[in-house]
């Protein structure tokens, strides 16, 4: 893990009181120590002080044991009356040190310059028994100078979201961070959930993050000079001297490692590392079918881990074209698109390291992605499929497998699920086909559940366009001044297709079809 020989080994177990705090991103990164709590840009800072607004009659909702043992609290502690005060921020938690971090971000492709915790903030860095460094985090306490027009809260429904979330993918083996605590209380802020014109009062929820780090790609990102598409630029635009302190700090913190002997070579080993972290995460995704919604640079973690759940989700019926976030129109972050975003991610973060090594380097490194992501993502796949040994056909037949589930539109969980407990030896091909057909959804479902992003008249003269500059070598998207993915286009006129073969075909046309489908995959047939 991370360790600070500063340290000597804490006792096991702590109190609410006597956590082991040390601070140390502040004595190497600047701090604004104004305390003006409101919207404004904060320069030559990566962080600025502020203090949680306090919640009415708090109560614990829930609490991760495994999660707080990374920081010494025991369950004992987690019971105690004032529990809920400390980690909701109504009561100040000793040693903790409150600060929202600056960062900026590529959102839905364009950089949108400053953004910032805008609902989260940093209450300080706990040292464990073991000599491990901890970040924890409140999510929910309050406006920071990042806020912008939001009041800084989140509510019970989207904290539970991220709290069941960040612990599910811990234990699926997806790094990730941690949720320790939810917390609500009888504060309300008002909120329109479906956007419909019909908001209600929902309660005010803080929960507790831990991470080792919550720098993202974003924390690079304001140093960048005026975007010459959206003309904005990073709060510390130029500022070479605290881009070099940045780089020193997460090396020496968080990646020991990487010898520092020359600098360039040692920035060049950190993004290689950084890019193959990346990599892997995503082909866990990938893997579980997990969908993370809003993939910005600010939204991507220098160490490799999934942070901020917002609208993510797990696909069900497996889908390539799957989206989750409802305000995606464009489908740029679909799941069949996110190896290829995070990679376009990755390329910003190293658009910021050139300003302090040669870009051609940074091109080589992330030239090795594609192969690092492979890599990763057949290992997953092998597993997930039992495939002991590599062979030459794996990656036909795994391709084979989801393309089966995309025709006979399966559940992608329970379909693996069911896969795995097969008894190939045994069960005749019948009874094994049966049993896959389960997870295959009925023809009057599909019918309901098939949506389009543009209707079948505006997709066809869509589709014209995207085919008419489908040749140019330059990556042009005609369609990009609307926020379209050519990606969409073409997916959903394929949908449209289905929508009318569909139509045509009956109950047991399904069956009878999908039946077909799964057989030639149970019995290793390449004829698809």
């Amino acid at each position: 893990m991370f360790k600070n020989g500063r340290h000597l080994t804490t006792s096991v177990m702590k109190t609410l009181e006597t956590l082991n705090f040390d601070n140390a991103v502040f004595r190497q990164l600047p701090v604004d120590n104004s305390g003006d709590n409101f919207p404004r840009q904060v320069k030559e800072a990566c962080f600025a002080r502020v203090k949680p607004t306090t919640l009415a009659n708090p109560v614990t909702v829930a609490t991760s044991a495994k999660a707080m043992e990374l920081i010494n609290l025991p369950q004992s502690e987690l019971h105690r009356d004032e529990f809920a005060s400390y980690f909701c921020g109504s009561t100040d938690i000793p040693g903790a040190e409150y600060a929202a971090h600056c960062y900026c971000g590529h959102q839905f492709g364009y950089f949108s310059g400053q953004l910032g915790d805008g609902a989260t903030m940093y209450v300080g860095e706990v040292v464990n028994d073991k000599n491990e460094k901890w970040e924890i985090q409140f999510k929910g306490a309050g406006k920071t100078p990042f806020s912008r027009g939001s009041d800084g809260r989140k509510v019970l429904r989207s904290s539970i979201r991220e709290f069941l979330a960040s612990e599910a993918m811990y234990h699926l083996g997806v790094p990730t961070t941690r949720a320790g605590s939810c917390v609500v209380s009888t504060d309300t802020v008002v909120r329109d959930i479906r956007y419909d014109g019909n908001p209600i009062n929902e309660k005010c929820t803080v929960i507790l993050r831990i991470a080792p780090t919550f720098l993202r790609f974003g924390s690079f990102e304001i140093f960048k000079p005026i975007d010459r598409i959206t003309s904005r630029g990073g709060p510390s635009a130029g500022k070479t001297d605290i881009l070099h302190r940045m780089l020193d700090y997460v090396l020496k913190t968080f990646y020991p490692e990487i010898s520092t002997d020359c600098k360039e070579d040692a920035i060049v080993a950190l993004y290689k590392e950084i890019m193959e972290r990346t990599a892997r995460l995503v082909a866990k995704w990938q893997a579980v079918g997990f969908c993370h919604g809003v993939l910005n640079t600010d939204n991507m973690s220098i160490l490799g881990l999934t942070i901020d759940y917002g609208p993510y989700a797990f696909m069900e019926t497996y889908d390539p074209a799957f989206i989750c976030n409802g305000s995606d129109n464009g489908g740029r972050y679909t799941y069949e698109a996110q190896p290829a975003i995070c990679k376009w991610n990755v390329k910003k973060l190293g658009e910021m390291f050139s300003f302090v090594v040669p870009q051609e380097r940074l091109d080589d490194t992330l030239s090795n992605w594609d192969t690092v992501y492979n890599e990763a993502y057949l290992k997953e796949m092998r597993q997930k499929l039992g495939l002991l040994t590599i062979q030459a056909g794996d990656e036909a037949l795994i391709s084979g497998v989801l393309s089966a589930m995309y025709k006979t539109q399966s559940d992608f969980t329970n379909t693996f699920l069911t896969l795995q407990n097969l008894n190939l030896i045994n069960d005749s091909v019948e009874e094994c086909t049966r049993k896959v057909l389960t997870n295959c959804l009925p023809v009057d479902v599909v019918r309901k559940f098939l949506k389009t992003t543009f209707s079948k008249s505006d997709c066809e003269a869509l589709l014209k366009l995207v085919q008419t500059y489908a040749t140019r070598q330059d990556g042009f998207n005609p369609l990009a001044m609307y926020g379209i993915e050519p990606a969409v286009v073409i997916r959903d006129a394929e949908i449209h297709r289905d929508m009318e073969r569909l139509e045509k075909m009956s109950a047991d046309d399904k069956t009878e079809h999908d039946v077909r489908v799964v057989s030639r995959v149970i019995t290793f047939d390449d004829e698809q």
